[in-house]
């Protein structure tokens, strides 16, 4: 993975100049893609890059290379800011930054440069909202993320320290059990201050209220980023550092699953009663990620598989659902579903990729959704059954919100003020191609995202 630093390096430098186009980054990125996909078709590469300062295995390559593909669809949805003028080249320095901190969070072997990272990772995902968002309440949104990530993430670095100082290392291919605070009462709700950090980032139910504010105030390459990537930056750190202690993991696992499930069914009763298109998706991506926790959380091979694959294909899913629903409030100027009607009647081809994004997100076959809600269903009946009626609620209220989405936006007539100029620009349609095209390929192949454990 080291021969895609070097390249990430370049491009930020070629960002700056002005000279440079605006495709042919996204370009870039997408041959990065292809290269950090090497590691997926090639099991014997697993953890060839294992050693003091980057570790490389198959779950940190997937994410890798979700990270790349995203960041070149993102260049390729924001062409707006680069035909308005709109600071473009500030925006290129923004995306290929942030990627490079990802792909850095993806690739460390140590927890304390994780952390550095993880929270290197707010940075210019705050220039993007601040930068290029819509509405003077950029700024209350971006407070809300700063303040959430910042205060959340404190006790983790106190415990990452208390770690290091015990044990002389946080090294992530190490578990620690900790004999002699077995007996300690107190050492579970110590575990549960260090992942709320990353319950923050994922976001879990009570911790997700930053979330809404920050996708409905982003611009669409904000969206995409938090949705895609930043999300699954808090599931991989939870594995990461679950690791190190698994029996801790498991023991606060019904706390967690409890507040998570029921926090999941109680979002997606949520998203029915939404007018907003992107507050809607943002509220689904918290029940989706719930299902996330409750892989993760007991510590099963299925689990984790299962947590994986639902964040590879959440992190294509709602990201081209934003894209979409970008693409709607440039052509109305409004993000309401009461105002958001008629595309079917004008423009069927933009339809289709409602209608297969909306099947993606209620988890229908043949998408990797579908693969991975069922490795975590499966999972989490070997823990207990009772999981079954959250869980059912959640599938069933998915079905619903989302067919609500598809129904809201395409069926209708055409409001007056749609401006068809821009719903026919061919970026939109590459970009739903390039998030839809993998969802539906990975089933074919899914186990070079779920062999990693």
């Amino acid at each position: 993975m080291l021969n895609l630093l070097f390249p990430m390096f370049l491009m930020f430098f070629i960002s700056m100049n002005p000279l440079y186009s605006w495709f042919s980054l996204a370009t870039a990125f997408f041959l990065l893609t292809f290269l950090s996909m090497m590691e997926l078709w090639a099991p014997f590469l697993d953890l060839i890059l294992f050693n003091s300062f980057t570790m490389s295995d198959l779950m940190s390559s997937g994410l890798i290379s979700l990270s790349l593909w995203i960041s070149g669809l993102m260049i390729l949805a924001s062409v707006k800011i680069n035909q308005m003028k709109r600071n473009p080249r500030s925006f290129l320095v923004a995306v290929t930054l942030l990627s490079m901190i990802l792909i850095l969070s993806f690739m460390v072997s140590d927890l304390m440069s994780f952390y550095i990272m993880f929270e290197a990772s707010l940075i210019p995902t705050l220039m993007l909202v601040l930068g290029w968002g819509y509405q003077p309440e950029r700024l209350q949104a971006g407070m809300y993320l700063m303040l959430y990530t910042i205060c959340a993430s404190l006790p983790l670095l106190m415990n990452l320290m208390f770690i290091y100082f015990n044990e002389g290392s946080l090294h992530m291919g190490l578990s620690f059990f900790y004999s002699s605070l077995m007996n300690n009462s107190m050492l579970p709700y110590w575990w549960a201050l260090t992942i709320m950090a990353f319950l923050v980032k994922m976001p879990m139910f009570i911790f997700h209220l930053w979330l809404p504010k920050a996708h409905v105030e982003a611009p669409i390459a904000g969206s995409m980023i938090l949705a895609g990537l930043l999300l699954k930056l808090g599931g991989y750190g939870l594995i990461r550092i679950s690791l190190f202690m698994p029996h801790l993991m498991f023991k606060i696992s019904p706390m967690c699953n409890s507040v998570a499930l029921w926090g999941g069914v109680l979002t997606s009763f949520i998203c029915l009663r939404q007018s907003d298109i992107k507050s809607l998706i943002a509220y689904s991506s918290v029940g989706h990620m719930s299902l996330v926790i409750l892989g993760i959380s007991l510590t099963s091979s299925w689990g984790w598989k299962g947590a994986l694959i639902m964040m590879i294909a959440h992190g294509l899913c709602s990201s081209c659902m934003f894209a979409l629903a970008n693409m709607n409030y440039e052509s109305t100027s409004t993000r309401s579903m009461f105002l958001t009607k008629g595309i079917l009647s004008i423009f069927p081809a933009i339809s289709f990729w409602w209608f297969i994004l909306s099947i993606c997100n209620m988890a229908a076959p043949p998408s990797i959704n579908l693969f991975g809600e069922i490795t975590l269903i499966n999972s989490a009946l070997w823990a207990s059954f009772f999981y079954m009626i959250p869980l059912g609620l959640c599938s069933f209220l998915a079905a619903a919100y989302s067919l609500l989405l598809f129904t809201s936006t395409n069926h209708g007539s055409a409001p007056p003020f749609l401006n068809t100029q821009t719903i026919m620009s061919p970026q939109f349609y590459t970009t739903s191609m390039l998030h839809a095209g993998p969802i539906f390929l990975l089933i074919m192949s899914s186990e070079i995202i779920s062999q990693w454990v």
